[in-house]
């Protein structure tokens, strides 16, 4: 088994909500709530949930975009929380992220050149020649043509700028790459050849990625194992196989019999969830899934389960497995 690159321990990411008046805290919106779970080195963990459930904000505490309410990040052996931003700097570069929109997280006012540049002088290449043939390297591996460094991101199609986000994150020769939606803004064709390309270049560089989406079908494709986030928590952890043959969680089954299937021998029962995700400022009492489960009992109410080992590294929170 492949050593642990990255642990999350009981990771809690709080937003306050203020009043209006004299600034008071009445509560707090539970983006992330008391998440735990590691990647090992060399793997995809596929992070799959509705829209609300906390995967992009999850996703950015691990780069340290934004600053968690407590918990641990722990990365090689480091706690990145107990960590200054000068002490940040350097395993930073090992944490990359690429962004569902890449428009909008390009510098439209700056060539390729210098948006690939400014990363490498960060990462310690100080010379011209250093830097030009870095970028050209990089624009070699992500697809794209050599004339693509003098141009500016308006110029490039969704899925070059893509490609061109894809640069940015390898130019510091990250470890670990956090892939948030990268394909969701994309046309189906476009979609496969990004996901390819992502693919060749884990092979390549023996990267390690936490890939975020919703889509379950695209992250079965990309995923060695797959964690199912609800509303701020983990509700399973499963290998990719387990997906189609074993899935346990009611949230889990209700997301694969969503998928559409074109072969009629392969419909069976669909379980359609109902109702919006509940707001994270008013979590459901006990289960907070049980407000829209099919299987949902009085004890759900009351409890709030943790996730149970199944064996084989499979986990669910859910009641009905409670050993």
């Amino acid at each position: 088994m492949s050593e642990t690159l990255l642990q999350l321990r009981d990771l809690k990411v709080y937003f306050p909500v203020v009043t209006r008046f004299f600034s008071r805290v009445k509560g707090y919106v539970k983006a992330v709530d008391s998440v735990s779970f590691e990647v090992r080195k060399g793997e995809t963990l596929g992070l799959v949930g509705e829209s609300g459930s906390g995967k992009t904000t999850l996703g950015q505490s691990i780069v340290c975009l934004i600053k968690p309410f407590s918990g641990e990040i722990v990365f090689k052996d480091t706690n990145l929380l107990e960590r200054s931003g000068r002490e940040l700097r350097p395993l930073r570069r090992n944490l990359q992220m690429v962004f569902q929109d890449p428009y909008g997280s390009l510098n439209p006012r700056m060539t390729i050149a210098s948006m690939l540049g400014e990363a490498m002088k960060i990462r310690g290449l100080r010379t011209r020649r250093e830097v030009r043939e870095r970028i050209r390297e990089l624009l070699h591996m992500v697809g794209l043509p050599q004339d693509a460094a003098t141009r500016y991101p308006h110029e490039f199609s969704g899925g070059q700028r893509q490609r061109l986000s894809i640069a940015r994150a390898l130019s510091v020769n990250p470890e670990f790459i956090v892939l948030d939606e990268p394909v969701s803004a994309l046309d189906v064709s476009m979609q496969a050849q990004i996901l390819n390309l992502l693919k060749n270049l884990q092979a390549q560089l023996g990267l390690t990625y936490l890939f975020i989406a919703h889509d379950l079908s695209v992250v079965k494709h990309m995923s060695t194992r797959v964690a199912v986030m609800y509303l701020g928590r983990i509700v399973e952890i499963m290998g990719d196989e387990e997906i189609d043959r074993d899935p346990r969680h009611p949230y889990t089954i209700s997301l694969i019999s969503s998928i559409p299937k074109l072969d009629d021998e392969e419909k069976t029962e669909r379980f359609i969830l109902e109702g919006d995700i509940p707001s994270p400022v008013n979590i459901p009492s006990g289960c907070r899934f049980r407000t829209r489960c099919y299987r949902t009992m009085e004890e759900c109410g009351r409890m709030d389960p943790d996730l149970y080992d199944l064996g084989g590294g499979h986990r669910v929170a859910c009641l009905h497995y409670r050993r």
